[in-house]
């Protein structure tokens, strides 16, 4: 079944800075990351809960590009950095690949994959994806490794209350990409990856809404505004803080709006 967008891919010239970056300016920290050998990319890692932001670049751009996350990174960073890709998570890969293509979906049948952390640990999963992966095309779907490192109940407990320096623990809303139509773009994810179905956004504009675990997916038109540079992506964020009658609470998370590594982030407050 799929449970939720599990994180966002997004391609940097240098992870190590572009974390650096995104905690001065969104206030999100990044910990943790490794290294993909067989795949030619690296990364950090920035946890919103259960779901997160990859931060990645290429230590080998040859291998990169026969990998098969290596190649939409490399696309992404020649058109200019920005998010390459995204997942969304699972916990029965088998069933969603044989259900989805019972209906006609090319997604690829699942395969093992694993990351080396600094302190040793080994991350694993298994993943589907489609044949080409794009900020405009369909996600692939993730099945972590639960008794692997980063899935045990431990590890998820502490990042669950992990509080990040823009004033509390961080939670992914919504992920909104700018496409050319919207309708179409929609159907091609139902048919893909299952993601949908997309309905009018209450937002207007043209845009689609597509609800999927918790989190919203929005598409939404480009060149809406004539004469206006629009974000291609955008990043809804919540703030939980403590409520005000907690002896912990701390003052509102006043709602925001950031460009930084590609990307809009927008962040509201509420109370935890």
């Amino acid at each position: 079944m799929l449970l939720g967008i599990d994180h966002l891919v997004i391609a940097c010239a240098d992870p190590d800075a572009a974390a650096l970056e995104l905690e001065r300016a969104v206030g999100l920290r990044a910990v943790g990351g490794g290294r993909h050998e067989a795949l030619g990319t690296f990364n950090r890692l920035v946890w919103l809960g259960d779901t997160y932001l990859e931060l990645i670049g290429i230590f080998d751009r040859a291998l990169a590009e026969r990998s098969w996350i290596g190649a939409p990174t490399v696309r992404a960073l020649d058109a200019g950095g920005g998010l390459a890709t995204w997942a969304v998570a699972t916990d029965a890969i088998e069933a969603d690949v044989e259900r989805l293509r019972a209906t006609g979906s090319t997604v690829a049948s699942p395969s093992a994959g694993e990351r080396l952390r600094p302190d040793g640990g080994v991350v694993r999963w298994r993943l589907a994806a489609p044949p080409l992966l794009g900020r405009e095309e369909p996600p692939f779907l993730i099945e972590h490794d639960l008794d692997g490192a980063e899935w045990s109940p431990t590890e998820r407990a502490s990042r669950a209350a992990d509080a990040h320096p823009v004033g509390g623990p961080v939670r992914l809303e919504t992920l909104e990409i700018a496409v050319a139509d919207p309708g179409a773009t929609g159907l091609r994810l139902v048919r893909a990856v299952g993601v949908g179905p997309f309905r009018p956004s209450l937002t207007g504009g043209g845009a689609r809404d597509a609800s999927l675990g918790a989190q919203t997916v929005r598409l939404r038109p480009t060149g809406r505004m004539a004469g206006t540079t629009e974000p291609i992506v955008t990043i809804r964020l919540r703030v939980e803080t403590p409520g005000a009658d907690t002896r912990a609470a701390g003052p509102p998370v006043a709602a925001r709006s950031v460009s930084s590594l590609g990307c809009r982030f927008v962040l509201r407050g509420t109370a935890g």
